[in-house]
């Protein structure tokens, strides 16, 4: 089963406006190591800009390190998309921040090209029952002729789902999924997720909703400045943050006290 490593990973944006002589970067991730093991439930957390985004873009292959290695399944990803740019779409389940779904096609038509992209050619009718599958998994049935445009912001989120699902992924990777859903929405899923997570499913998800991160208690790893500043198995929003906020602060009094 496949298992996430990353060793010493730094990447870094060279401005695109920049004064000349000026050496300054931008840096996305720093020094990262890291390990996900297959089966975990990983709550990434961090206010905006800490490096959330880029470091599931590293390990999903679209990003490629500036420096150190990104490894899956003991296989560096840099050298297996190489040879392989669908051996990633078998590997990952993947929904990002900003909407996807293509909206002059169905959804039906959608999943269909999702299908086609992890699993390759297969019959029509294998793939209508896959679709009508993941669609009902995700509470999500009958909705194969209907535009993106005719669902709510939740009920496209959950269409992106099934579509990250359809290739039956080892790991899934959510970028602020919940972002801009009501309550009602959000728990509905958060469970299926867990449900998913339980049937051995990893889930890596970026996410501001600390209510329902403090909740779940699973696996929280806090990021700041494109670094990992904690890792709390069965942890809650912000409590590496505040302990190293409170850090700071004892030691700044004990320094102002000499």
């Amino acid at each position: 089963m496949p298992t996430i490593e990353l060793y010493n990973v730094s990447k870094f944006y060279k401005p695109k406006r920049r004064k000349k002589r000026s050496k300054h970067i931008n840096m996305g991730v720093e020094e990262v190591d890291l390990t996900i093991r297959q089966g975990e439930f990983v709550f990434l957390v961090g206010s905006s800009g800490a490096g959330k985004s880029t470091l599931l873009r590293l390990i999903t292959g679209e990003e490629r390190p500036s420096q150190g290695r990104v490894c899956v399944d003991q296989k560096e990803m840099g050298w297996m998309l190489k040879f392989s740019r669908n051996r990633a779409a078998t590997l990952f389940g993947k929904i990002w921040q900003d909407p996807t779904l293509i909206r002059k096609k169905t959804i039906g038509e959608n999943l269909a090209l999702a299908s086609k992209i992890a699993l390759g050619r297969e019959t029509p009718q294998v793939v209508d029952l896959r679709i009508k599958k993941v669609l009902g998994l995700v509470g999500m049935k009958g909705v194969e002729k209907k535009y993106p445009v005719e669902l709510s912001i939740g009920e496209c989120r959950r269409v992106e789902l099934a579509r990250a699902l359809i290739g039956s992924p080892p790991i899934l990777i959510l970028d602020e999924i919940t972002a801009n859903l009501d309550d009602d929405c959000i728990w509905d899923t958060l469970h299926l997720l867990n449900d998913i997570n339980r049937k051995g499913t990893t889930v890596i998800m970026a996410t501001h909703d600390s209510q329902y991160v403090n909740i779940l208690r699973r696996r929280v790893i806090s990021m700041s400045g494109g670094r990992v500043i904690g890792d709390v198995r069965k942890g809650k929003y912000g409590d590496v943050l505040e302990r190293e906020q409170k850090l700071s602060d004892l030691s700044k009094f004990r320094t102002d006290l000499i």
